[in-house]
């Protein structure tokens, strides 16, 4: 259970905080002052800290500089007045996670929250290189004995080291992310910020902004300064996940952080010197997009200092039965429930599988398992059960035989803009209504199948406008 700390001087807004995050599912702890807050951060970490900027003797700036003291790691949002914003600026440029005006919308606060647990678990969740066994199940851990993964394992501990740029290559789900955390944790830069972007996940029109921040009135909107995300991270790591799918201009910009080490804002002419290391993943042929004029020949050769390759999981089926175990154990572990472990025939048909979605796609079927497991060692059928077959028809096409990878692969095949959002609303509510309905509406354990927070889940529903009647009674819901 993640750990929020609450540091504002208003006894009101702490008690509003306390009462809106316990029902979230967060722990929550508050302090009345900057003092009482850098007390509160010595005494135990907490995930994240949400401060006000204005408080009575030591002011949040201050705070948060001490705080970076203990910490530089730790995620802390500053709640901010509209007439103190350059001082939010100012924390944010040292290193804060990020700023937010009062009064805000209670959705807005849950989901920069989300983010920042999810920043800090990355930055601070050790990740187990080549482990196994009782010490692999209470990490997160790349598993594997076969040949390429032990490549993988010396490519890491050799490159780790140095501030050399990493191409991270692979298909999804292969654990290209994990391996980013791992060259991170065993770098100089260990004890600085490492900061997540998808470069799929935030719209184009964003992304440029996110990374390199802006100047007031860059566009219709920019009411004041933004800190990008690059120089937020200043002597840190940064990590561009799926940079293959990054546009053309702004592939640009970042072959200028890498040559020359600085960044402009958007609407700004000053140059701002940084110090990151970057750490780059795409599932794509990045050889075949530079043929094709979609990605930057020079920032291709840029990146590829250091290439490190994660194999699928079809070409390394050895490793599976430990990939198992080790899911097992974890998961098992997190539901507070025994390893039932798995039988013979289950394993046999484990190792068969194709596993197109690979390790992430083994690692949640097998939690499904575990959701509806009654004891006993996993099934034969509880496996197909869990696993599941792809729908016989596109949806909507009504293509009799054309299976579901199929379809999306015809779509893909179409080259049309913007079609993985397209395609993401087409299947997101099929996906979340099956997660749903494989939990018997439960919302938090559909939370935890999909690998999403609570309140991620609970915003795509009502994205999707969908319409779910529980059958299982959750407080809150």
């Amino acid at each position: 259970m993640a750990q929020i700390l609450i540091v504002d001087d208003d006894h009101q807004l702490r008690q509003s905080f306390e009462r809106l995050l316990a029902a979230e599912g967060y722990a929550v702890r508050t302090a009345s002052s900057g003092e009482a807050g850098i007390a509160a951060v010595r005494a135990q970490a907490p995930d994240v800290v949400v401060m006000d900027v204005r408080m009575p003797g030591m002011s949040g700036l201050e705070a948060y500089a001490a705080m970076r003291e203990i910490d530089p790691r730790l995620p802390v949002i500053i709640m901010t007045a509209y007439g103190t914003t350059e001082i939010a600026i100012e924390a944010t440029k040292m290193g804060a996670y990020d700023y937010i005006l009062k009064p805000f919308d209670i959705p807005d606060i849950l989901k920069l929250i989300d983010k920042a647990v999810a920043a800090g678990r990355s930055m601070r969740s050790r990740v187990a290189v080549g482990a196994e066994g009782e010490s692999a199940a209470t990490a997160d851990a790349i598993i594997g004995r076969s040949p390429s993964m032990q490549e993988l394992y010396k490519a890491i501990g050799r490159a780790a080291p140095t501030d050399a740029t990493v191409l991270i290559r692979g298909e999804s789900g292969t654990g290209k992310e994990l391996v980013a955390r791992a060259v991170y944790q065993h770098s100089l830069r260990a004890d600085k910020p490492f900061l997540v972007i998808n470069c799929v996940a935030i719209p184009e029109t964003l992304l440029e902004s996110e990374l390199f921040g802006y100047e007031k009135g860059a566009f219709t909107g920019a009411s004041g300064r933004k800190v990008g995300k690059i120089e937020q991270a200043n002597r840190g790591t940064v990590f561009l996940d799926e940079i293959g799918d990054m546009p053309l201009g702004i592939q640009a910009k970042i072959l200028r952080l890498l040559q020359e080490q600085n960044v402009e804002r958007l609407g700004g002419r000053q140059v701002i010197p940084v110090d990151v290391r970057i750490i780059a993943a795409t599932n794509r042929d990045l050889e075949e997009a530079v043929r094709r004029g979609q990605f930057r020949e020079d920032l291709y050769y840029r990146l590829k200092v250091v290439t490190m390759a994660l194999p699928p999981l079809r070409e390394r089926p050895g490793d599976i039965p430990l990939l198992v175990r080790y899911f097992l154990a974890r998961y098992s572990r997190e539901m507070g429930q025994p390893d039932p472990g798995v039988s013979d025939e289950a394993m046999r048909l484990l190792t068969a599988l194709a596993w197109p979605g690979n390790v992430r796609e083994l690692g949640n079927t097998i939690k499904k398992a575990l959701i509806f497991n009654l004891g006993a060692p996993l099934a034969p059928e509880e496996v197909q059960k869990a696993a599941g077959e792809a729908p016989r028809t596109g949806p909507g096409d009504g293509a009799p035989g054309d299976s579901l990878a199929l379809y999306i692969r015809r779509e893909l095949a179409s080259g049309r803009e913007g079609l993985f959002e397209e395609l993401m609303d087409r299947f997101g509510h099929l996906i979340i209504r099956e997660a749903l309905d494989a939990t018997g509406g439960n919302r938090t354990q559909a939370a935890r199948l999909l690998g999403l927070s609570r309140p991620t889940l609970i915003a795509k529903i009502e994205k999707y406008g969908l319409r779910i009647e529980s059958r299982v009674r959750e407080a809150g819901v």
